[in-house]
């Protein structure tokens, strides 16, 4: 009788947490948005910068998720190496179009070289990071 009750005490504190689970966030960036239309839009991660890093120990790329906007981000750590440069400072999208999470960088075998993805609209370009000025690039892959 006693594993009876201790079952279904278990039984009943696990339906509980389930429960209460579906009301608490999963992830601190998710955010529930409403209208008139809908009941509600779920985005998950919402971020506006991501930091990519680069097969270059010292480099990263910052990508704007929203508009596509790249600067190269370079860190040092014993001299004054440290520098934040644009790859692109044109915006890909019209503020309208902007979306948070909506571009995304992939690596390629290539060390210099990403595809950069609107993952909204689907086109893509290829990025050139470098440390001299005008081997960075932007292009579009058609």
């Amino acid at each position: 009788m006693k594993r009876l009750i201790n079952l279904i005490v278990l039984v009943c504190i696990g339906c509980m947490s389930f429960t209460w689970a579906n009301f608490l966030p999963t992830n601190f960036t998710t955010l529930q948005l409403g209208d008139e239309q809908n009941d509600s839009i779920s985005y998950k991660n919402i971020v506006v910068y991501k930091l990519f890093p680069t097969q270059n120990m010292w480099t990263f790329i910052k990508l704007n998720t929203r508009n596509g906007q790249m600067w190269q981000v370079q860190y040092d750590t014993k001299g004054d190496n440290r520098i934040e440069t644009f790859l692109n400072l044109s915006p890909l999208v019209s503020k309208e179009k902007e979306i948070n999470g909506r571009f995304t960088l992939y690596p390629t075998q290539n060390i210099y070289n990403f595809i950069l993805l609107d993952q909204i609209g689907g086109k893509v370009w290829q990025v050139q990071w470098s440390l001299e000025f005008e081997n960075r690039l932007i292009w579009p892959i058609q």
